[in-house]
């Protein structure tokens, strides 16, 4: 079969008409092609929608969310905040506030004071107040359970009374409040008048392994910030040398604290003494040491396994010795005289030998 004959293209000068492609009625889409898809149109209605959501967005995303608890407030079970806070009374609002209850006295007196207890819920608030501390325990409220009404807030006096024998110094504690599952407290610090007495103790110090193990005692009656110096001396000088700097704690009046001072490069042989200095404001200064001796194990051990195998062999070598000289030879009996001789001529009653003559024969002329 024969391919089919090209078809003449139209040259410009042709005399005959051009066939156009048929239109389609006005709203139709000609036979063959896809209908154009129709563009929005941006009206002022939607344009004002889209700029008020774009809007909100950069808002909500600029807003601060709430604190989870306020300064003073307590958390419900869940770390939901709760709706209600205890905080030190007296305060205007949230600006007035105390941080804590501070007092002030002698032993033997009875100091004033007020915890206000805010309940912001649609509810009635029952809280049970108490102390908690060394300061704490000495304060009585007027009551023990209060019951704040909706969106109120009440007063509740307490009176903190400073033991008599209470030593001069700084004592600290806290008050409890107690409700809708929730707790709050309230730091208390109260300043007992009278002489300070800043006294620090350093104990127990010894040296175990890589690590140098010790205790503070506050022996005063003031709050102490420790510092801690520590020096290490060896067999050839100076292992370690680090100079005073203060401890991360706060020691108050009585309080025992174990700690430990890490030593990672503590050496494989020698004898160390560790000397520790403690010191504090008021004066406070204390100071002890503890000796060590390094030994490694593995030399240890071969040392002791030498010195036994030599051992042993001594032993076996002076027994060999003692059992190669036998039992002493018992005493050669005396020769018999010979026959004919005269009595008393044996062995026993020869003459004397040339050689053991006296000294003045054996130097005397012929």
């Amino acid at each position: 079969m024969s391919p089919p004959a090209p078809r003449p293209s139209r040259t410009p000068d042709d005399p005959r008409p051009r066939r156009t492609p048929p239109t389609a009625p006005p709203g139709r889409t000609p036979p063959g092609r896809t209908p154009p898809v129709p563009r929005p149109r941006l009206t002022p209605s939607v344009l004002a929608a889209v700029l008020t959501a774009v809007f909100a967005a950069l808002l909500h995303a600029l807003t601060p969310f709430p604190a989870a608890a306020d300064a003073g407030a307590g958390a419900a079970p869940g770390g939901a905040p709760a709706d209600w806070a205890a905080r030190p009374g007296g305060g205007a609002g949230d600006r007035d506030a105390r941080p804590y209850v501070y007092l002030e006295g002698t032993p033997g007196t009875a100091l004033q004071d007020r915890l206000t207890v805010t309940n912001s819920g649609r509810a009635p608030l029952t809280v049970r107040l108490r102390g908690d501390g060394r300061a704490g325990a000495w304060a009585r409220f007027a009551e023990d359970t209060v019951t704040v009404p909706p969106r109120t807030r009440a007063e509740v006096p307490l009176a903190l009374t400073v033991p008599p024998a209470a030593m001069p110094g700084d004592a600290s504690g806290e008050l409890v409040a107690t409700g809708r599952g929730a707790e709050v407290r309230v730091p208390v610090r109260v300043r007992i008048g009278g002489p300070t007495l800043a006294a620090l103790t350093v104990e127990d110090v010894e040296v175990a392994g890589g690590a140098i193990r010790y205790a503070l005692v506050n022996r005063g009656n003031a709050l102490l910030r420790p510092r801690l110096a520590v020096r290490v001396e060896g067999v050839f000088g100076t292992l370690l040398d680090r100079p005073e700097r203060p401890l991360p704690l706060e020691l108050a009046p009585g309080r025992r604290v174990e700690r430990t001072e890490p030593w990672p490069d503590a050496p494989a042989l020698d004898a160390v003494t560790v000397r520790l200095r403690v010191a504090a404001e008021g004066g406070a200064r204390d100071e002890a040491e503890a000796s060590e001796t390094y030994v490694p194990v593995a030399p240890a051990a071969g040392g002791g396994l030498l010195l036994g195998g030599l051992a042993a062999l001594a032993s076996r070598a002076y027994r060999k010795r003692r059992t190669g000289r036998g039992a002493p030879r018992p005493p050669e009996p005396p020769e018999p005289p010979e026959a004919g001789a005269p009595p008393g001529t044996g062995a026993s009653h020869r003459g004397p030998d040339p050689d053991h003559r006296p000294l003045a024969q054996a130097g005397a002329r012929p």
